[in-house]
Formats: structure tokens, sequence, C-alpha cells
């Protein structure tokens, strides 16, 4: 063999082994690039989960009494914390100008009155024309209302007590100016039938029924849980909070323990059943108790990225809501070194 032959046969075998090389050191770094994940699958199931929510104490009679017309109060004759009686003064308005409203309306009654008894003479006599003595009629009835409608008004310019009970909150002051209908006392009813109202989102409230049981603590009674039911439901969102809410009422905790306002926190037990996943708490790798974000695969070979509404963590478990409807799978295990779109390999 020439000197010739034998350089291009080293320079063939050269090129063989440095693309043999080359192509090892590509596979292997597309195996690197390929991470291993463990994966389990996913169903929705039922669940009867707890709902936690908290609210205040309030009583299932309270009332905001005010006045029907405004004006200056001219007494209020009760405080807070007072007991009070049905149909007990608790306070008035000063009687000045609707007292001289009155008069003035009186007047015009007898006015109208003496119009009404000419216009009839007259009528008879032929001077005056029916319509003169109709007009005249019409006249006499409005002034009649007006002085009916005036003396009403002067009967509520007090509040009086619905029934027995007691004054919760004080609103106003001697010599304030207010309007009709401004609240000027709180007060519930003797009976004291405390309620916790709570604030619930719109999936929780549609998950409660009335009758629903609960337990419910309060400071004042730490490490005590007091047996409850649901009382009711609103029927509409609270335009403060933006919330709904449901009454959780108990017999159990002594009354003179409660005040209203009293901080307390509810566990409902819904009989509802709901449907979600339960998966992993370590399948989250982002998130709040509201939501977070999970990978998936649907093909088993890409992991993907998606966020999840969480309903609530429990035992380790979290509880999700929505986000896995389109998921054959979700990966459990390698999502640490995850990122949207990244090559999976499925080890078992």
């Amino acid at each position: 063999m020439t000197p010739i032959k034998y350089i291009f046969s080293f320079l063939v075998l050269i090129f063989f082994l440095s693309a043999c090389a080359k192509k090892k050191v590509e596979e292997t770094k597309n195996d690197s690039e390929i991470i291993p994940v463990k994966i389990m699958s996913i169903n929705r199931e039922a669940i009867g989960q707890n709902i936690h929510a908290s609210g205040i104490f309030t009583t299932e009679d309270e009332a905001y009494l005010g006045f029907k017309i405004g004006g200056v109060i001219q007494n209020i004759l009760v405080k807070e914390g007072d007991a009070i009686k049905a149909g007990q003064l608790l306070a008035t308005l000063n009687l000045t100008e609707i007292k001289s409203q009155v008069q003035q309306a009186q007047i015009g009654l007898e006015k109208a009155e003496r119009d009404f008894k000419r216009a009839g003479n007259l009528y008879q006599d032929s001077v005056a024309t029916l319509e003169q003595f109709q007009n005249s009629k019409t006249a006499l009835d409005m002034a009649k209302q007006q002085i009916s409608i005036l003396k009403f008004n002067q009967n509520y310019a007090e509040i009086r007590a619905l029934k027995a009970g007691f004054v919760i909150k004080k609103l106003a002051n001697n010599g304030q100016v207010v309007g009709p209908g401004t609240p000027i006392l709180m007060v519930n009813g003797a009976n004291n039938q405390w309620v916790l109202k709570v604030g619930l989102s719109d999936q929780d409230w549609a998950s409660v029924s009335i009758g629903d049981p609960a337990k419910v603590t309060i400071d004042t009674e730490k490490g005590q849980n007091f047996t409850a039911t649901v009382r009711a439901k609103s029927e509409g969102v609270d335009p403060i909070t933006g919330t709904l809410w449901v009454t959780l009422k108990t017999k159990e905790i002594p009354a003179k323990k409660i005040a209203l306002g009293i901080f307390g926190k509810a566990t409902i037990q819904p009989h509802k059943k709901t449907t979600a996943w339960i998966i992993p708490f370590d399948a989250v790798v982002e998130g709040n108790e509201n939501e977070g974000y999970v990978f998936i695969t649907r093909d088993e070979k890409t992991a993907e990225k998606v966020k999840v509404k969480i309903s609530s963590i429990e035992h380790g478990k979290v509880i999700v809501a929505q986000g896995l409807e389109e998921a054959r799978g979700i990966i459990t295990s390698g999502n640490a070194y995850l990122n949207a779109g990244s090559a999976i390999k499925i080890i078992r």
C-alpha cells in the first residue's frame, strides 16, 4: 500500500471516530435535558369538605330605632346597656317646629270649613256655581288630610321601645340635628337570641344548607368547641364585604359570655357533597391558600404548568376545585427541576 493510501485511510478513520464521538456527546446532552419524574393519575372525588369561617356575634332581633321626621334631638332617655320595657319612651325631638306646623294646618282647616259652608249657602241661593262648591269641598278634604299627616308625624317625633330588651348602642346625642330615619339607638330583645354571622365565598355558600352542623369557638372560652347549626343563609351579596353570609345558632354558649361584636370562629360540616381533586402537598410548586401552580402532562413527554384553585389544605393533602379538568396525570416528583415545556421521562 502506498503512503498516500495510508494517509487517506488514516483521515477517514479520524473522521469516523470524530463523528461517533460527536453523536455520543449529543445523545448524552439530550439525555441530560430530559428530566425523570413520577406522575399519579387523578380523578374527581366526592368529598364532604369542612368549611372554616369567622365572623361576629349578633342577635336575631336587633333593630335600629330612629325618628320618622328630622329635627333636633331634645332628649335621649336611656344609655347603653339599659334594660327597656315594651312601650317605654326612649328619645324625643324638640317639638317647637312640628307643633307650629300642626297649628298652621289647624288654622287652614278652620278656614277650609268656613269656605265650604259659605260656598254651600251661595250654591243653594244659585249665586255660586257647582264647580265652586265642589272646589271648596276638595280644599276642605285636603286640609283634613294635611292635619292628619302632621299629627301622625308629631306622634312619631319620639322613639318608644317595640318590646322588652336592652340598649346595645347609642348612636346620637342630645342637641344633635338628625334626618328622617337616622338611627338613634340600637336595641335587641330580652331573650338574647345570639347568632354568629360569618361570611363565605360563593362556592362555600353554595355548599352549605340550612340545618348543617357546625363547631364554634370564641376567645372568651378558649379550648372549648360549642355545637351549632346553620340557621339562615343570605339571599344576596353583602355590599360592604362582597361576601355571602350564613348565621349559626348555638344554645351551648352562656349568654353572659357573649356580647355584640365578639369574634367567633366556625367549622361548618356540609351535608351536601362536592367534587374535587385530592393531590399531595408536594405536587404544588407555588401558591397560597386560595390558588397555586402544579405540573401536569397530557402526552407523558412534556410538562405543562397550570394554575389551580385550592379549596383547602388538610392533613398534607391539597383539595383542588378547578384547573385539572384536562390533565391525564399530575407530576408529584421531580417537579422542582421543571419549567413549562420541559421534556420529561416517567419513572415507575
